[in-house]
């Protein structure tokens, strides 16, 4: 007998092949049958009417940082609203694992350090994990059985350095011995199911107390190490972040991705590649990567988001305007120095002079501020600002725009809310996301979705594009789509059986409707431990979720169900060739 039966639903199966009528029976949490509709003559526990409805395979998103939020949140929302059935965590080198037994502060260093760089409510963090694990395994295993997506993580390389080297992992080298422990917990982590290294070079990030976290010391040979570790184990890859990914690649920086993924026999995934018609030379600068690891025997593959990520920020919080050279010495100061600093002529003039110049590097694109719209506000003085354009308030006032901001934002104490107009929103920049999607080293994700949690919202992607795709600009047909959002991640992380609709599969399923799928607005919410603020976005027109053939999520609300599974490499994913 069948679980479920999806009677007459229109099939996108994930391959790119074109939609077709049928219906799809459940059984074991599998695909059991895939037959023209009123053929399946085996009896059902239930059945549902899908006439109209497009049956897709679940999303696959392949970088998020939900390690912690599944604790308190095992729906990982919203992006299982949004259809997303299996999520890759423990990405840019972070993990809340292996912490060593015996230096208890070491999770409270962790704490403080994913709060800083990854935007994570630190109550969140305190109050919604329970940081009982020692071992990468330990770590897997406290999520066994209590989520409702299909979950899997690669290990650290801040964790790992800072296990074996404690305080001395910012800003020391390991000895010979020292590397050796390292590689050891390294392979204990990826016996246990990690899908293989993360790590960062990002000038960005920095740990709680402001120094560069510790993957950041790490030199080549480390890396290389780590990377010839991971070629030891099945169904293993590589995340890395550099500095160059914020905009364009060094040389130096394209060699040491090469010869990462070259050592481990392995893709290397990056995050992400932003484009925009005003810098045309960025994309193919950033892709020479990917040509040059092809010839040296490895893969090296961008992820790009398919959609302008809605971002919500204020002058008040760590954001990223901080990270502009010379505004975070301005805007890291205490809240009535920093008024009083921005309110001077001549450190706003300063300040432009950082952000137009070219070490302002990607960030540029969030300089226009007389694009800039004001979200909430707090004080009596800019009641009516909400929903309103900068350069229209400035032009009432005789501002220039810059000054006219920070004069909202000093009124708020700085608690504005204050959303910058994406300037890459143009058809030129469009025409060049569609021809860069069809790379055969592009791939669509990167939403950060379990980070940043109040400044952007990531999650909607999937939702977002593909209502595009079918009512907006069309860029990409439904097949090719669904495809881009289930199998091209599935065949990237080598998942066995996943990412199609197709008879033995397991039955990770997204029900929608093509008429209305969309996302609506990311608002501001309250509901993190510690009523912690994050920005959240409901769907549109997503009927149904399910994760292992058990629905999870019916009409926007939430079954209860956690049937997701942890994904062990070697287990659930296999060897994906770079050759």
């Amino acid at each position: 007998m069948l679980d479920h039966l999806i009677q007459a639903a229109t099939v996108v199966d994930g391959t790119g092949a074109p939609a077709f009528a049928a219906d799809v029976g459940i059984r074991d949490g599998r695909i059991a049958v895939i037959a023209e509709p009123g053929t399946v003559a085996e009896a059902a526990r239930s059945r549902e009417d899908a006439h109209g409805l497009v049956l897709a395979p679940g999303f696959i998103d392949p970088h998020t940082h939900y390690d912690a939020q599944l604790f308190w949140d095992p729906y990982a929302t919203p992006s299982l609203n949004h259809g997303v059935t299996t999520v890759a965590g423990g990405n840019c080198g972070f993990t809340l694992a292996p912490l060593h037994p015996d230096r208890p502060e070491d999770a409270d260093y962790t704490r403080r350090m994913m709060s800083r760089v990854e935007g994570m409510s630190l109550v969140a963090l305190e109050q919604g994990a329970p940081w009982n694990w020692h071992g990468f395994g330990d770590y897997l295993d406290a999520l066994e059985g209590r989520i409702a997506v299909n979950a899997g993580f690669m290990v650290g390389h801040c964790a790992l350095r800072r296990h074996v080297m404690g305080p001395d992992a910012v800003g020391g080298q390991p000895t010979a011995a020292q590397l050796d422990a390292m590689l050891r917990l390294f392979h204990d982590a990826m016996d246990a199911g990690a899908w293989g290294l993360s790590t960062t070079q990002s000038s960005s990030h920095s740990d709680g107390d402001g120094r560069p976290v510790a993957s950041r010391h790490a030199r080549p040979e480390e890396l290389l190490a780590l990377s010839r570790a991971v070629a030891e184990h099945e169904g293993t890859q590589i995340e890395a972040i550099v500095a160059g990914c914020l905009d364009r690649f060094t040389d130096d920086e394209i060699d040491l991705l090469v010869e990462m993924s070259a050592a481990a026999g392995r893709p290397l995934n990056w995050n992400v590649l932003t484009i925009d018609s005003a810098v045309p030379e960025r994309v193919p600068r950033q892709l020479l990567a990917s040509e040059r690891a092809r010839r040296a025997g490895g893969r090296i593959v961008a992820l790009t988001m398919p959609i302008l990520t809605p971002m919500n920020m204020s002058l008040g919080t760590f954001c990223a305007l901080n990270l502009i050279p010379g505004w975070g010495d301005v805007l890291g100061l205490p809240v009535p120095e920093r008024i009083a600093r921005l309110r001077d002529p001549d450190v706003r003039a300063a300040l432009l002079r950082h952000a137009h110049g070219e070490e302002a590097g990607v960030f540029r694109r969030l300089t226009d501020f007389a694009r800039y719209v004001i979200g909430d506000t707090y004080a009596a003085a800019n009641e009516g600002l909400t929903g309103r354009v900068v350069r229209d308030i400035a032009a009432e006032r005789g501002q220039d725009p810059f000054h006219c901001l920070t004069e909202i934002c000093a009124a708020d104490e700085l608690r504005t809310v204050l959303w910058p107009m994406p300037t890459d929103n143009d058809p030129a920049s469009w025409a060049l996301r569609q021809q860069t999607w069809q790379h055969e080293d592009v791939l669509l994700g990167g939403s950060d979705a379990g980070a940043h949690l109040d400044r952007m919202c990531g999650a909607p992607y999937t939702t977002r594009f593909l209502g595009d795709c079918l009512r907006g600009r069309r860029l990409v047909g439904l097949e090719a789509a669904v495809r881009m959002l289930t199998d091209d991640p599935a065949r990237l992380f080598g998942l066995r059986e996943r990412g199609r609709i197709a008879e033995g599969h397991h039955a990770d399923l997204v029900l929608f409707d093509p008429e209305r799928i969309d996302a609506g607005a990311a608002t501001l919410v309250h509901d993190l431990p510690g009523d912690s603020p994050r920005l959240d976005s409901r769907p549109i027109g997503v009927v149904s979720v399910r994760v292992n053939g058990v629905e999870t999520i019916r009409e926007d609300e939430v079954t209860g169900a956690v049937p997701g599974t942890v994904l062990r490499s070697g287990r659930d994913t296999r060897t994906v060739s770079t050759r």
